[in-house]
């Protein structure tokens, strides 16, 4: 779908998620604050085209359910299982400095 396309690319990282209290999305988006990254993020609940742009994820992912889908320089990293994983072996840190997300 063109506007996850164009959303994604806005800004170096991008997060689509849910406005309704998802424990995973407030998981993923703490995090990338924690580490002093200004993601964008887009509720999708909120948007007129959200449930569009939530099949188009779920269909780039995989998965039935694709709240949270992030976007690092412009490109699907994954869900909370990705971010998690990368973030714990110590990869998420260099991909977010190579987009230009982080500078330390």
């Amino acid at each position: 779908m063109e506007k996850v396309s164009r959303l994604s690319a806005e800004k170096a990282v991008v997060i689509f998620t849910a406005s309704n209290e998802c424990p995973m999305s407030h998981t993923v988006t703490s995090l990338f604050a924690g580490l002093g990254v200004c993601a964008a993020v887009h509720e999708l609940d909120k948007d007129p085209r959200g449930r569009d742009m939530e099949r188009d994820l779920a269909r780039r992912l995989g998965r039935a359910s694709p709240i949270p889908a992030v976007f690092i320089g412009g490109k699907l990293v994954g869900s909370t299982d990705r971010i998690m994983s990368l973030h714990l072996g110590g990869k998420l840190v260099p991909m977010l400095k190579a987009a230009g997300a982080i500078w330390l």
